[in-house]
């Protein structure tokens, strides 16, 4: 197989479970380190023929961090593209099922198996409600139907923007304030909060500073996320 991922999380899964087979990736895909393939750009400006040019026999991409054009490029090309889409903690741990298969995992990982019994484990602490910025400049915020919302639901945390409309809302920060959350949860992903840029946004307000990888990533993090979410959660409380 020769595979070209442009999902970080992908790029990712498929590195460190069956190793060899990518060719390429994205500029974005970070992990694991020292991963030595080809770079093709952006998750959303992806340079199409540089990935023709590495005739891969597949192509993962999702259909929330890629775009329709670009894809559809590849496959006007004659390229093979699998297009994953992940909304919910069980179907990420279907869909990398079927990702890893397609790209020649003799057996189901066990850390699949790990991440899926550490979340079947969660008990989830006293409810609390949250808001959830994904960048400010304007401010966006984790609106209906995400997959980091899933996540944070099972941990016990109620995103009061779960039946927004939008899937990510741009929402004034009045407007948010104005919402009086239990608690603020930033990750350091897409936009990098930190504790000097963000919590100061939301003063009286309980403030999460959590790993943007272990909310929004779908690959082997997901084994050590409940436990890494849950103590950020936790301290929070502090």
């Amino acid at each position: 197989m020769r595979v070209v991922s442009l999902v970080p999380s992908l790029t990712e899964t498929v590195a460190v479970t069956v190793p060899g087979v990518l060719v390429g990736a994205t500029d974005w895909c970070v992990r694991p380190a020292g991963l030595d393939v080809a770079r093709i750009g952006g998750t959303k400006n992806p340079d199409v023929p540089a990935i023709l040019a590495l005739r891969p026999d597949l192509v993962l991409a999702n259909e929330e961090e890629n775009r329709a054009p670009d894809l559809a490029a590849l496959r006007a090309a004659g390229a093979d593209v699998l297009v994953t889409g992940i909304r919910t903690l069980d179907q990420a741990l279907d869909e990398l099922a079927r990702v890893l298969a397609v790209c020649g995992s003799p057996r189901r990982p066990r850390w699949l198996d790990e991440a899926a019994a550490a979340w079947a484990a969660v008990v989830p602490e006293e409810p609390r409600t949250a808001v959830v910025p994904v960048w400010r400049r304007p401010w966006m915020v984790l609106g209906r139907d995400t997959f980091a919302g899933d996540l944070l639901a099972r941990l016990g945390v109620r995103n009061l923007y779960a039946d927004h409309p939008e899937r990510y809302p741009r929402v004034p920060l009045d407007a948010l304030r104005a919402t009086a959350p239990d608690l603020v949860v930033l990750p350091d992903e897409p936009y990098r909060f930190t504790r000097e840029d963000g919590p100061e946004a939301f003063p009286g307000t309980a403030a999460a500073l959590v790993d943007g990888r272990m909310l929004t990533w779908y690959g082997p993090s997901l084994a050590e996320a409940p436990g890494e979410l849950a103590r950020a959660l936790r301290a929070a409380r502090r």
